[in-house]
C-alpha cells in the first residue's frame, strides 16, 4: 500500500515510519505513515476496507503537514502526490531563500 508515496519520499530524502492500527469497533482499518526530514512531524492517515473479493479499497487519505489540526482529505494516492509535489517544492524554495538571505539586524 502506498508504494508510489514511499518512492516519492525516498527520492526527496525524507525519512518515514509506518504503523498499522486495527480498530476493534469499526469496519475500517487504519494505516498511519509519519514522515519528515529531521523530525517525523508530518502524517498520512489512510482509512481502508476490503472488497468482497479481498482487495484493499482506500476510503479516505488524510494528510497532516507540520502538525495541522485540519487535514487535507484525498480520495486517492495520485491526488495526494500531486499536492505533495507542489507544496513541498514551494516549501523547499522558501527554505532555500531564508538560508541564503543574511539575517536582518
Amino acid at each position: 500500500m502506498l508504494s508510489r508515496t514511499k518512492q516519492f519520499l525516498r527520492q526527496h530524502n525524507y525519512r518515514y515510519e509506518k504503523s498499522y492500527i486495527r480498530p476493534l469497533m469499526a469496519p475500517e482499518s487504519v494505516y498511519v505513515f509519519k514522515f519528515g526530514h529531521d523530525s517525523l512531524n508530518n502524517r498520512v492517515i489512510i482509512r481502508y476496507g476490503h472488497t468482497w473479493t479481498g482487495r484493499q479499497r482506500i476510503n479516505e487519505i488524510d494528510l497532516r503537514l507540520h502538525k495541522q489540526k485540519h487535514p487535507r482529505v484525498f480520495q486517492n494516492e495520485a491526488d495526494m502526490l500531486d499536492y505533495l509535489e507542489a507544496h513541498l517544492a514551494e516549501r523547499e524554495q522558501r527554505h532555500a531563500d531564508h538560508s541564503t538571505n543574511p539575517e536582518k539586524v
